[in-house]
């Protein structure tokens, strides 16, 4: 969705593109469910997880990382709308890139809190709760 809002209505740079849209937003799909699988491999890494113990932050530098590398990559092979590249438009690419997937490792750290991490204050119930008499 954030890929739409970006490309379709602030940039408007859907209006470029020269095959079908219904494939091209399809494709795009596919790729971002690609994108979502490595960082959520690089959230995951044993390095990671040794160096950085909070879910949360460890999403948001897994999103910093994979963000500046896929506009590393996407500008090295030269995939843009743009027709002028300049400074401001990749400073704001990368930008872009960086933020995107930075709220894509919040999400997974957040929701790796939330669902997977026991929580702490419960430890003292579940032992006092005791069902046998």
């Amino acid at each position: 969705m954030a890929f739409y809002l970006w490309h379709g209505i602030f940039l408007n740079d859907l209006k470029r593109i020269s095959f079908s849209k219904p494939l091209f937003l399809s494709l795009a799909a596919l790729v971002y469910l690609v994108i979502s699988f490595i960082l959520y491999k690089t959230f995951e890494s044993k390095l990671f997880q040794h160096h950085v113990l909070n879910p949360v932050f460890r999403g948001l530098i897994s999103g910093v990382l994979i963000g500046f590398i896929l506009f590393a990559v996407v500008t090295v092979l030269g995939i843009s709308f743009a027709k002028d590249i300049n400074m401001t438009y990749l400073a704001v690419d990368c930008g872009w890139q960086v933020i995107e997937q930075l709220i894509g490792g919040f999400i997974i750290g957040f929701m790796k809190l939330v669902i997977f991490e026991p929580l702490t204050d419960m430890e003292p119930l579940k032992k006092s709760t005791n069902l046998n008499p």
